[in-house]
């Protein structure tokens, strides 16, 4: 199985490659353009391995894009790439629209083009989309499922629905077989340090004050990132084709309760550089609110479960405490980003 990853030096790109690349019947090129975000040493295991070739590029290069797909020839693309915090998308929505709506474009060109000149019929685009195109729910709203209308609220949300949409436009009119998945929020080792639980990790064990939104009582629901990428593995070998899944946790929780229990576990480890008599919890610290800001999002995942037989490997909170115990135990991996 020869696999294109674009966005694989990425948060869940990279979790993809970690997982995966030791199979001996895959073959990898990785292609991603080294933002801010994506992070080579995520993946240093698989730059020793034989099956894997990495490539920086930009996505949105249609024409290195077309040479690089034809020259590889792939029977699976997998589109991670995008840009993705919500707080960025509000003060320079212009990188969101090019990597996730032309980035998407010029990748779906290409692959059309490969498509039609090699004849390959069983070729499949796989994008990796969010559950925040469908815009937010109130708390006693049933989770979102794979019929909900789009209703996105920022623009990332909303760069991200244009490229889905693409997605089933290209599938419908130049008939490339695809998977769209919507995940709920990742979580996990490796994730860049802007998100709240990797933020809020950090800012505890660095006895820094914790920034909440609002009053902190927005929903999310929480998925394990060797979990979604587990679900991505499973839905890939499957046969299923121009289909779209919803992947989700089943763990909503708001945001306050999640900083919070981050404080616990930290405080219970005893972690060295705080004082015994520390309080992780006097760091909360509650700010204006972002605009816009979705109040809950939950999404259901029974036809996953249903079609393709996939659940969480373990409950929210043993990940979580498994989360922040990497952190405690890779300090040097995060202190090179943020400083």
């Amino acid at each position: 199985m020869r696999i294109i990853i674009t966005g694989g030096a990425g948060f869940i790109g990279s979790a993809f490659i970690r997982k995966f690349i030791n199979k001996s019947d895959i073959q990898i090129l990785n292609i991603d353009k080294l933002t801010y975000a994506g992070n080579l040493t995520a993946i240093s295991e698989a730059e020793k391995q034989p099956n894997y070739t990495f490539l920086k590029a930009d996505i949105s290069d249609i024409n290195l894009m077309k040479d690089t797909v034809g020259d590889f020839a792939p029977d699976i693309l997998i589109n991670f790439a995008a840009e993705s915090h919500v707080d960025r998308s509000i003060t320079n929505p212009d990188s969101f629209i090019r990597t996730n709506i032309f980035g998407t474009f010029s990748l779906l060109e290409a692959c059309r083009d490969y498509v039609a000149n090699s004849a390959k019929k069983d070729f499949l685009f796989y994008h990796i989309s969010t559950d925040e195109v469908f815009g937010d729910l109130q708390p006693l709203d049933a989770p979102f499922t794979e019929n909900n209308i789009y209703d996105p609220s920022s623009p990332y949300s909303a760069s991200k629905a244009a490229s889905d949409h693409l997605v089933r436009a290209w599938a419908r009119t130049y008939e490339i077989d695809y998977i769209i998945s919507n995940c709920s929020n990742n979580f996990g080792p490796f994730q860049f340090p802007e998100k709240l639980i990797p933020k809020t990790i950090i800012k505890v064990l660095q006895g820094e004050e914790i920034p909440i939104y609002g009053n902190g009582m927005q929903i999310r629901d929480w998925l394990y990132v060797d979990d979604h990428v587990e679900a991505i593995y499973s839905i890939l070998t499957s046969g299923k084709k121009n289909e779209n899944f919803n992947i989700g946790g089943s763990n909503e929780y708001t945001n306050i309760s999640v900083v919070e229990k981050i404080c616990s576990i930290i405080q219970n480890i005893h972690y060295p550089l705080l004082d015994k008599n520390f309080n992780a919890n006097s760091l909360i610290t509650f700010i204006q609110d972002r605009p816009g800001h979705d109040t809950r999002y939950a999404i259901n995942s029974e036809k996953l479960k249903e079609h393709i037989g996939w659940s969480p490997s373990k409950p929210f909170d043993q990940r979580l405490e498994e989360t922040v115990h990497w952190y405690v135990e890779n300090r040097t991996w995060w202190t090179s980003l943020i400083s």
